[in-house]
């Protein structure tokens, strides 16, 4: 596993130039390289992170990617401290919430156009290709969320952002 970078996260810009670029894991501005305080929202970047001295605990990183695990996680990291206080672990948590109301909506659906006569023929392969989606979904986010990435999915994404800062 690589350093932990603290509320920070950091990727580069693909093409001919490798330019680092830091965001801001409290409100996601992007962030000189090497500042120690965000000058948006004025929290700490250099090493700081949402946990609490002397506090044990999972990284945000870590909790972000437990939050894909079952939406059960998801819940429990929005209702427990100091995890409820980390914008990118409220936004992981509620994208996964949102993703589980959205697939379970899918179903539902599925489920309808089934009790039509035959139509289950056709429905049934599609419950097991959204479930298959929904796995292959869902181990993506985890593993963008371990790397500290804010991956947005379209319209529940941006559901889950407004969410996350609304606190």
């Amino acid at each position: 596993m690589g350093p932990d970078l603290g509320s920070v996260v950091r990727f580069t810009r693909g093409g001919d130039e490798d330019t680092p670029m830091a965001f801001c894991n409290n409100c996601g501005a992007r962030i000189a390289d090497g500042a120690t305080v965000c000058p948006a929202c004025a929290g700490r970047t250099g090493g700081a992170s949402s946990i609490p001295p002397g506090v044990t605990g999972l990284s945000d990183n870590t909790a972000g990617m437990l939050a894909y695990v079952t939406f059960i996680p998801a819940i429990i990291f929005l209702v427990m401290e100091p995890y409820n206080k980390s914008r990118f672990v409220r936004f992981h948590s509620f994208q996964c919430i949102f993703l589980f109301v959205a697939v379970a909506i899918v179903h539902f659906a599925l489920g309808v156009v089934s009790s039509v006569p035959f139509m289950i023929f056709l429905t049934l392969p599609l419950h097991g290709l959204v479930s298959l989606a929904t796995l292959i979904l869902l181990i993506f986010l985890a593993l963008k969320a371990g790397q500290g990435q804010t991956y947005k999915l379209p319209m529940i994404g941006d559901l889950a952002e407004k969410q996350a800062n609304a606190v």
